[in-house]
């Protein structure tokens, strides 16, 4: 068990006594427990039972729960709580607009138990009648719980890693001379994922099945199953599992089949025929040879959309794509100077040790109180404390950043003076979500149109699968970063990855860079830029499009004669 996950049981534990009205220092305890955690850098599973004790804020009752909890996975408070409330009722707590005394509410004078009872409660009207509630609150609760139902048995693609390449694993293993992969959306490398599709080329496809239901972690549903597929449900993601078995010399085939999108696949060429068409001529030894047959370039699996490839790999003009190895430096973090887990010296060293040439630090501004937003005096701290690592680290670089929160006019949080001591501003939209397209658009041209603006950060605010993002006109916010020269983040927390890579062709098109930033607020946060690349890739991307895949040099020139051109207009 990891510092996280000891961290998710003592927030579950807070807002259990929260919802179970508890001793409020009790739950000011394990809020306080929670904080200095988020603050420790050794593993806790590493340090006996007295030094965790010893943790300033920590005690040697808490340190007893952590203990049983590194050893069991739970300890007796929580098992208690978790048995004394219904587990829709835990559900409820991750409903956007409900907390832990609305929750109580609900399951106590309404008599909710489930968030079934409680949509139908919000259909209905009955919850906007209860005390405390109202229109616009049901409202909110009510879009939280479709978006969620509509969501139901999907798991974002960082999510699946790990189960889906222990699957294939698991099948290349099991099968040696039998060629196995991850086909469908994953290898399309799409951000959500509906059904974890695998194929295996074996001569004896009941082979394979018996092999799958031996498998502790798959169900089989043996209704939408065949002689030659396993369908069924990965039981730990909770996601849909297709396996197809195919006869070895269909591989190459059915792999492409699998992997494109429909579109991809179904669209007419050139020729008159389909690539579908195409593959069903005769066998073929590989993918490559298909589309050499149906005259394209090779298109990447993370293309085959249906989206801009084909005619690109008709005309043999598909990009090169970007790579991890391109990127040069890591743009938007955070430090302790803010809600960062790690300090400004460790963010820089570790991103340097990664082979890094910079890195852009850029902490959350004043608007942000909730996450130790930086007033003024802390921003001049920052900025020495910057100048004098400079100096230690070189050639490592530095930037001056700062996450700059869009106020609800479109206004930067700073005044002039402060905003042009920085090299770069992150400009984001943190607050005040429940916009209408028109107004979010309106919010964020505002701001791309600021002078000082370098960088539009997470463009819709959206949270995978948690969160819809607000409506916007992404063609106007691109048009404008064109127009005022502003680049455009790919948000690379696995999370977020917004930019949507659906927009990033028109973007390019535009001539807008990207950058992939990490929105790291911990060392391991940099592991998250290649989610981002992916993201990249799926929208066509290329290292010379890219702002971060430029040299330290090359960035720092660029950051000054923006801040040139800033103050000659301001």
């Amino acid at each position: 068990m990891e510092n996280k996950d000891i961290i998710r049981l003592l927030r579950l534990t807070t807002t259990l006594l929260e919802v179970h009205n508890e001793n409020v220092f009790k739950i000011r305890g394990y809020q306080n427990a929670v904080a200095t955690l988020e603050r420790l850098n050794e593993p806790l599973k590493n340090m006996p039972q007295e030094e965790i004790a010893a943790i300033n804020g920590i005690g040697k009752s808490l340190a007893a729960n952590i203990r049983e909890m590194l050893d069991t996975g739970s300890f007796p408070q929580l098992r208690e709580l978790v048995e004394q409330t219904p587990e829709g009722v835990i559900r409820m707590l991750d409903i956007k607009g409900l907390g832990p005394k609305k929750v109580r509410q609900i399951w106590q004078e309404m008599e909710i138990v489930d968030t079934e009872a409680l949509l139908e409660a919000c259909e209905q009207g009955t919850l906007a009648k209860v005390k405390g509630f109202g229109a616009k609150t049901q409202e909110t609760i009510l879009a939280s719980l479709r978006f969620t139902q509509a969501n139901k048995g999907k798991a974002r693609y960082a999510d699946l890693e790990s189960y889906g390449e222990a699957l294939e694993k698991e099948l290349q293993q099991a099968f040696k001379d039998a060629p196995a992969a991850i086909a469908g959306e994953y290898r399309r490398r799409l951000e959500i994922i509906e059904n974890l599709v695998l194929l295996v080329a074996h001569s004896n496809p009941k082979a394979v099945i018996n092999h799958l239901n031996t498998l502790e972690y798959l169900e089989q549903h043996k209704a939408a199953s065949g002689p030659f597929v396993w369908r069924g449900l990965y039981t730990e993601p909770g996601v849909k599992v297709e396996l197809h078995i195919c006869p070895p010399e269909q591989f190459s085939c059915m792999l492409l089949k699998l992997t494109g999108s429909t579109t991809h696949l179904q669209a007419k060429l050139k020729s008159g025929k389909s690539l579908l068409e195409v593959a069903a001529e005769k066998q073929y030894e590989s993918e490559e040879a298909i589309y050499k047959a149906a005259e394209l370039s090779f298109v990447a699996p993370e293309l085959r959309e249906g989206f801009f490839e084909l005619p690109l790999a008709e005309e043999g003009k598909l990009p090169t794509l970007l790579e991890n190895s391109d990127l040069k430096g890591s743009l938007h973090n955070h430090s302790t100077y803010s809600d960062g887990k790690h300090s400004l010296r460790e963010m820089a060293e570790h991103c340097r040790d990664l082979g890094y040439e910079y890195l852009g630090i850029s902490d959350h501004s004043k608007t942000a109180f909730y996450a130790g937003g930086l007033e003024i005096e802390r921003v001049l701290e920052q900025h020495k404390e910057i100048e004098q690592l400079n100096q230690e680290l070189a050639p490592f670089k530095i930037f001056k950043g700062i996450e700059s929160d869009i106020l609800p006019d479109g206004a930067l949080d700073y005044p002039e003076d402060i905003l042009k001591r920085f090299d770069f501003i992150v400009a984001s939209i943190h607050g005040n979500l429940n916009m209408s397209l028109e107004k979010a658009t309106e919010r964020l041209l505002t701001a791309i149109a600021n002078p000082y603006t370098t960088i539009l950060g997470h463009p819709t605010g959206r949270l995978l699968l948690r969160r819809e993002g607000y409506p916007i006109d992404h063609r106007a916010v691109i048009d404008a970063c064109a127009e005022h020269g502003v680049i455009i983040e790919i948000n690379a927390n696995p999370w977020r990855l917004d930019l949507d890579w659906r927009w990033v062709q028109y973007a390019l098109e535009q001539g807008v860079l990207i950058s992939i930033n990490p929105d790291a607020h911990e060392k391991d946060g940099y592991l998250h830029m290649q989610y981002g690349v992916l993201a990249g890739r799926k929208g066509g991307l290329t290292a010379e499009q890219t702002f971060n895949a430029r040299s330290a040099k090359e960035v720092e020139q660029y950051f000054l004669q923006r801040k040139e051109r800033a103050e000659k207009k301001a």
